[in-house]
């Protein structure tokens, strides 16, 4: 590789991953040149498009992430969209490394009968709906009283909250305005929650489940037949502040009293139910869901006892996991829905690294864990993009390989490639006037933004055609 001029390296996908793998890439000693690709207008991934907007203590990570973009030294190449407006073979051109960090986006399989049903549905689209994803349809058909979600984890919980809760109590968010005026004429009056362990299995996170009780006008039940505990459990209660967190508020929900009950909606969270069957016929759509009763072995895991019950719902939402999509010219794992890599550097069908090729985050180790995470998982994968960099190789002794040599090494030479072929890509000053035009429609509402939905409104206000939209 020459000498003469900085490592160039592209990150594809400008989530939280790819932010961080850039800052920590830009606080090496490498002399390096970092372009972040997005493929929407907007960058922050995740947090902007995964997180309910009732939650502005997670979506406040946008700020750090907007400090680490802000200072210049990474730059942002928006509205391009990999494997279309360009692809592998196109970035080796202009780059000596490429890291892939986009995310998983899909909803995982539930394989149960029933469950493509009408009006059964991937809870990962209804929350891409609800925080304005610009791919997905503006409308979202919410006509039922009763309506099932199935899975443990905070998703199931956002997805669950955002069905129960008024949409008044949703206007002070950045929740778009269409999806104000849907939830706002939703009938529901009962959302159930079923996970097929018990609640020291629950993947809940304690402040999340600690606000559902304070949901106005939403009245949380428990159900005092649902909570077993076996060796398993306590071993997790005694181990784990967090699940001890969790038992405790939903012990504390199984003592009120039923007289205290008159909330005009209810959330239901049962647990030691297993999704069966999704009820219903492609005519008439979903009318129930039916779950078999489970018990605990011992070890915290569940099997099924042979005991069903049919619940009237007429709609279900499946939360039961994100899974990643493969990516044009680079491996993919179909079973684990994750780009095949050893600690970041990605592998082809022989186990072997595909030279310069890496990837970070949840399409690396699948969608697990908390946004922060992502930071550990970033460093594992530039410790050995560094090491390859340098020819250097780390304490796991696992040899070197040398990055791919760019043709082209000047900047502007990926620019005016993507403009020959008529991309409109958005840079950080694109975003920047996209930002305040989000913040200014807020303003007279008192909101920190109102989101602009359209992709191509986002795209002509951040390039100022917005006269030509």
């Amino acid at each position: 590789m020459s000498s003469n001029r900085p490592l160039r390296v592209a990150v594809v996908g400008a989530g939280p991953a790819g932010i961080y793998a850039s800052d920590i890439l830009s606080k090496t000693d490498l002399d390096v040149s970092i372009d972040l690709f997005e493929r929407l207008p907007a960058p922050f991934g995740l947090v902007r498009y995964g997180v309910a907007p009732d939650h502005p203590r997670i979506k406040m990570i946008i700020d750090a992430l907007h400090k680490v973009l802000g200072r210049g030294d990474i730059r942002l190449i928006a509205n391009v969209d990999y494997g279309v407006d360009l692809k592998l073979d196109d970035l080796r051109q202009f780059y000596d490394a490429v890291i892939f960090s986009t995310g998983s986006i899909r909803d995982a399989a539930l394989p149960i009968p029933g469950i493509d049903l009408p009006r059964s549905y991937g809870a990962a689209d209804f929350v891409s709906w609800y925080d304005g994803h610009p791919d997905v349809p503006r409308t979202w058909p919410l006509d039922q009283q009763k309506v099932a979600v199935l899975g443990a984890g905070n998703v199931a919980l956002d997805v669950a909250r955002v069905l129960s809760k008024h949409a008044d109590d949703l206007l002070p968010t950045e929740i778009p305005a269409n999806v104000y005026e849907i939830l706002r004429s939703s009938p529901v009056t009962d959302v159930h929650v079923f996970a097929r362990r018990g609640p020291a299995q629950a993947k809940f996170s304690p402040l999340e489940l600690r606000e559902l009780g304070h949901v106005p006008d939403v009245d949380v039940i428990v159900y005092p037949e649902d909570f077993e505990f076996d060796d398993g459990s306590m071993a997790a209660i005694s181990s784990s502040n967090q699940t001890k967190q969790v038992v405790k508020t939903l012990t504390d929900w199984t003592l009120k009293d039923p007289a205290s009950l008159t909330a005009s909606r209810r959330l239901h969270l049962h647990f030691l139910h297993a999704p069966a069957e999704v009820l219903g016929d492609e005519e008439s759509g979903v009318t129930g869901l039916r779950t078999e009763r489970t018990r605990l072995k011992g070890d915290g895991t569940v099997e099924g006892t042979g005991e069903f019950h049919d619940w009237e719902v007429g709609a279900v939402y499946r939360a039961v996991g994100y899974f990643g999509s493969p990516l044009p010219e680079i491996p993919f794992d179909e079973l684990k829905g994750v780009v095949p890599n050893r600690e970041g550097r990605v592998i082809d069908i022989d186990g072997e690294h595909i030279p310069g090729v890496y990837t970070t985050g949840w399409i690396k180790r699948g969608p697990v864990g908390l946004i922060g995470h992502t930071k550990s998982d970033a460093s594992e994968t530039i410790r050995h993009l560094v090491e390859d960099a340098t020819g250097t190789p780390g304490e796991d002794g696992v040899p070197t390989t040398p990055l791919n040599e760019a043709a082209h090494g000047d900047p502007q030479a990926v620019l005016d490639f993507l403009a020959e072929r008529g991309v409109d890509a958005i840079d950080w000053t694109g975003w920047l006037r996209l930002d305040e035009h989000e913040r200014t429609l807020g303003e007279p509402h008192g909101r920190k933004r109102i989101k602009v939905v359209p992709r191509d409104e986002q795209v002509a206000i951040a390039l100022e055609r917005a006269s030509e939209a």
